[in-house]
This record gives C-alpha cells, structure tokens and sequence, in this order.
C-alpha cells in the first residue's frame, strides 16, 4: 500500500505546474506519503508537514459530520500570503474518514478549482479502491 500511495503522490505532483506538494495522510493524520515539486524550497520541514496532516484529519472529522445535510465535500481551500493548501476528505460508505489528500499550490494559482475538479478528483476516483477502508 505505502508504494501506491508515493506513486500516487508522484502522479499528482505531476498533473499541473502549480502543484508544490501532495500528501497523503490517514484518518488519525499519519503521513503515509508525499511527494514535493522538483527544486522546490519548502515552506515547513518534515515534523511541521506531519503536524499538518494531523491537523487537517482532524478539522475533516468536523466537517463530515456536516455532509448529510449540505453534501459531499469536493475540497476544502485555505489561501495564505505564501501559497493555496487543499484538502479533500475520502470517506467510507458510512461516511467515515479514511485517508485526507492535502496539496499545495504556488499563490499565484488562479484556476485551483479547475485543477482540482478536472485533473486530482479524476484521478482519485480512477484509483478509489485503494483508497476505500475494509
């Protein structure tokens, strides 16, 4: 599993220019793996990326619980000074959180939205049942 997930990330990192960083991370936010923009300074070191994952699972648990009511989340989008960080949430069919894909975008991005909805959300669903919890 851990190698479909870094090829996974490989291939994201990979759809559009834009993209600096792509992880992968479970439900308790355990980095399983990540991918960066080749020649790409980081913003934040490997302990502050892990202490993101957890907690971008963690602010997703308050989101689903919404997602009866006003629907599936696609993504959700934070705009900083220094970049675009997204998260979308993978949940079971019991609505339950699986895995949170986070990526980064360069500040600049102005079609985010159609990077995500065109190019990851496809390839994610072409690769779901990796993704899907027994």
């Amino acid at each position: 599993m851990k190698q479909f997930f870094q090829q996974f990330c490989n291939d994201v990192i990979t759809l559009d220019p834009s993209i600096r960083f792509v992880g992968v991370a479970d439900e308790h936010g355990l980095l399983l793996s990540m991918s960066e923009r080749k020649d790409l300074k980081p913003l934040l070191n490997l302990e502050e990326t892990q202490q993101y994952a957890i907690t971008a699972a963690t602010r997703q648990y308050t989101r689903i619980r919404w997602q009866n009511l006003l629907g599936k989340i696609d993504y959700t989008c934070s705009h900083y000074d220094k970049l675009l960080r997204a998260t979308i949430p993978l949940t079971d069919k019991n609505n339950h959180l699986s895995y949170v894909i986070m990526f980064t975008f360069d500040v600049e991005t102005a079609n985010f939205h159609e990077i995500i909805m065109n190019k990851i959300i496809p390839l994610i669903n072409r690769n779901s049942k990796h993704f899907v919890q027994p």
